[in-house]
Order: structure tokens, then C-alpha cells, then sequence
């Protein structure tokens, strides 16, 4: 494997690390914050009840964790490929907000917003066929 080759399967990981747990992440958070409810805050004490009830939930713990091990995979990856490469091809992560705000959320999706991820994944597939790096290595 020429160190091209190893550049582009540790890119490629890492990226579909940040596409697993940046979802997950604001998925658990989304859960999470369904369960506390629609927060109204009028007085101090509101502010202290609802942040007592956030850090007692389980799943803003776990979208917290799984959105730190994105920013470890996003922050990787930055070091050895290009922003301009990262960010779009990142971004196949909506499809996957997506899916899986419809399939665990239960949350509708109308067409338009799938038309829209279709746009956004043909955008990844073009962006997936382009070099992780172009710069000079310093």
C-alpha cells in the first residue's frame, strides 16, 4: 500500500467515523431534549430547573460523547486532508440526519427535504472523486 493509498483509507475512516457519530450525537441530543420538553424559562430558577433536568439525561450524556468522538475524528482528519475535501464530503452526514431522524425519531420528511439530500450526496459523490490533499505537506 503506497502511503497515497493508506492517506486515503485512514481519510476515508475517519470521515465515515465523523459521519456515524455526528448523527448520533444530534440524535441523542434531539431525544434527549424531547423528553425534557419545551422549555419556557422566566425566572433564574427556571434556567436551574431545566439545567439540572439536562444533565440528568442519559441521552444528552450520549450525544455529548458521540459528538466529542466526532470532534477527535474531525480534528484528525483536518491534519492530513484538506478542509475543502473534509467539510463536503462530511456532509453525507445529512442523509443521515435524515434517515435517521424519520427511522428513530419517527420525525416526517417531506420530499423536498429528500430532493434536498439527494443534492447534497450527488455533491459528496462528486467532491468523493477529487484528492483529500492538494496542498504541499509543510
Amino acid at each position: 500500500m503506497t502511503s497515497s493509498a493508506g492517506l486515503h483509507l485512514k481519510t476515508f475512516f475517519l470521515i465515515s467515523l465523523m459521519i456515524l457519530f455526528g448523527p448520533l450525537g444530534n440524535v441523542s441530543l434531539s431525544k434527549g431534549m424531547k423528553t425534557i420538553g419545551a422549555i419556557s424559562l422566566h425566572s433564574p430558577a427556571d434556567l436551574l430547573r431545566v439545567g439540572l433536568q439536562i444533565l440528568q439525561s442519559p441521552f444528552i450524556w450520549l450525544g455529548v460523547l458521540f459528538l466529542l468522538m466526532f470532534f477527535v475524528s474531525y480534528l484528525l482528519v483536518l491534519s492530513w486532508a484538506d478542509y475543502s475535501f473534509v467539510q463536503p464530503a462530511g456532509s453525507i452526514a445529512y442523509a443521515v440526519v435524515a434517515l435517521w431522524a424519520h427511522f428513530l425519531l419517527h420525525e416526517p420528511i417531506s420530499p423536498t427535504r429528500w430532493a434536498g439530500v439527494c443534492v447534497i450526496c450527488l455533491g459528496v459523490l462528486i467532491v468523493g472523486h477529487t484528492s483529500p490533499r492538494t496542498t504541499e505537506q509543510k
